[in-house]
């Protein structure tokens, strides 16, 4: 009987912590990203709707970083993102220009700003080393940086292994 109570305390105080609140416990810091159109010229970049929550994991080695949309990384049932970071589908085809942004139009996702065009779009925070974040957007709203994925698709960890923080396990 001790024991079920124990359990269930835990349970109870892990349902009170804040997406926030676990992304620093697991050694992330949260930044808020809000929605830019037209990135690649500072001059004509016109700022979106929406502002979004990011956790940014920064290794410790070699200053490599992830990004997670803070709804993806404390998920306990499966999202695209996540599937996609865990599942490492294999580029396929060829790309014109940025790779990562290939890879996740490959996964059925999106980073792009105003399709695809010269103008450039992003998630930003000044205040971030990665000003302006290509986060890879999927169908149910989940989101990986693109980056992130590209390189973990090919056996490079960047940041840290979302594998060992995602709420999310397969």
């Amino acid at each position: 009987m001790r024991l079920a109570l124990l359990a269930l305390s835990f349970s109870l105080a892990a349902l009170a912590q804040t997406p926030a609140d676990y992304c620093s416990q697991t050694g992330g810091q949260v930044f808020l990203r809000e929605a830019v159109y037209g990135t690649n010229d500072p001059q004509t970049e016109l700022p979106l709707a929406q502002i979004k929550p990011f956790c940014q994991y920064t290794s410790a080695s070699d200053g490599s970083r992830i990004h997670v949309l803070l709804d993806t990384l404390t998920a306990t049932k499966p999202t695209l993102a996540a599937l996609a970071y865990y599942n490492k589908p294999a580029m396929t085809g060829t790309c014109v220009g940025n790779p990562a942004s290939c890879y996740c139009s490959q996964l059925g996702g999106s980073d792009l700003f105003g399709g695809i065009n010269a103008a450039g779009g992003g998630w930003v925070n000044d205040k971030s080393v990665d000003q302006a974040l290509e986060a890879c957007i999927f169908p149910d709203m989940s989101s990986i940086d693109s980056w992130g994925l590209a390189y973990n698709t090919n056996g490079i960890i960047r940041g840290i292994d979302l594998s060992t923080v995602l709420r999310y396990k397969p």
